[in-house]
């Protein structure tokens, strides 16, 4: 297909000088088949200022040290700022949340939220996954006036709703703490614009979809959701059907598929040497910080005492323990202060 730029610029751009989503055809045609009369070949976006994404949020993304957007971000990037719902699939570690936090900063850059009327929501599961997408905005939205507020369990309540009561573009939560203010009075959910839920799967093990359902129920019809998934099963696209709307399908991953940048080893072992082991591989592969994974609470306990007694400095998590107590033990971790965390499937993702 042979499409001349100028014919574009002349027949869309006067009729919406206004759009942002037609300031933006270009992206929107490298996402076509074109046959350029000087290249004759595919146009494919290799960088973020392709994408049409502002100048403020490329400014942040330099300093941040992001260069090349990853796949699921070349995909879905372009679809968020066409207004369009998405239905996406992607492992944990593929850049997923700045697929939808970066157009969302985009779009919400024009316009002002009004007290207790969020004007974007994204829902989490876990209060650790909602704490993760709210560093990613604040960090990619530093050289934007937007307004952010985290609603999650184990924290004051009156912090909270101070923070609605001045309004916030981007209200991101977990379903029962956002159902706990919503019967409380504090928050209005009827100038919502976007709706994004993420890691949809995890929400459905864990039994959150009546919440995440009754919550949509509160949203205007006429709004853009983004519905991610780590796998896109029959079940997760018959579910992901009641939220979205003639979604784009994106998948950057095949089922049960791990991403690019993490490789995997199985060690066969008696369950008498596994403690042995680890910590075999911890001193003789110079580990400098991980992430150790126990099915079960008592058993991350019996591991960091047995770790301590033989020199490891570790923390735990897990979910029995106070929120306050889980943000300590990730602020030691991500400080560099205790080079082990002993965790339960509460930090599985993100």
């Amino acid at each position: 297909i042979l499409i001349k730029t100028e014919i574009i610029e002349k027949l869309l751009v006067p009729l919406y000088p206004q759009n942002h989503l037609i300031s933006n055809w270009r992206f929107v045609l490298k996402q076509w088949v074109i046959e350029d009369k000087q290249r004759k070949r595919k146009i494919i976006m290799h960088t973020f200022a392709d994408m049409g994404l502002n100048e403020q949020i490329l400014k942040a993304l330099t300093e941040i040290g992001f260069e090349e957007p990853t796949p699921i971000q070349e995909k879905s990037i372009p679809i968020v700022l066409m207004g369009r719902d998405i239905l996406g699939s992607a492992q944990t570690g593929t850049g997923k949340t700045a697929s939808f936090t970066l157009p969302m900063i985009d779009i919400l850059a024009s316009g002002r939220a009004k007290a207790r009327l969020p004007r974007s929501l994204i829902l989490a599961p876990t209060r650790e996954l909602a704490a993760q997408v709210a560093d990613s905005f604040e960090k990619f939205s530093s050289y934007h006036k937007l307004s952010m507020a985290l609603l999650i369990g184990g924290v004051s309540f009156t912090e909270q709703n101070a923070a609605l009561s001045k309004g916030v573009d981007v209200l991101i939560a977990t379903p029962g703490r956002l159902l706990d203010h919503f019967e409380r009075g504090k928050v209005l959910l009827n100038d919502v614009k976007i709706l994004v839920i993420d890691e949809a799967d995890r929400m459905l093990d864990m039994g959150f979809i009546p919440d995440v359902e009754r919550i949509a129920g509160l949203l205007p019809r006429m709004r853009q959701t983004l519905f991610f998934s780590a796998t896109l099963s029959d079940d997760i696209q018959k579910l992901g059907a009641k939220f979205v709307m003639n979604p784009k399908v994106i998948e950057v991953a095949p089922p049960a598929a791990t991403a690019d940048t993490v490789a995997q080893h199985l060690i066969w072992t008696d369950v008498k040497k596994k403690r042995e082991i680890l910590r075999d591989i911890l001193r003789h592969e110079a580990v400098k910080n991980a992430v150790i994974f126990c099915n079960r609470k008592r058993d991350i306990a019996e591991l960091i005492k047995s770790l301590t007694r033989h020199g490891f400095s570790a923390v735990a998590l897990h979910g029995d323990m106070t929120q306050s107590a889980r943000l300590e033990a990730l602020q030691r971790f991500k400080d560099g202060e205790v080079p082990l965390m002993i965790a339960s499937d509460v930090a599985a993702r993100g």
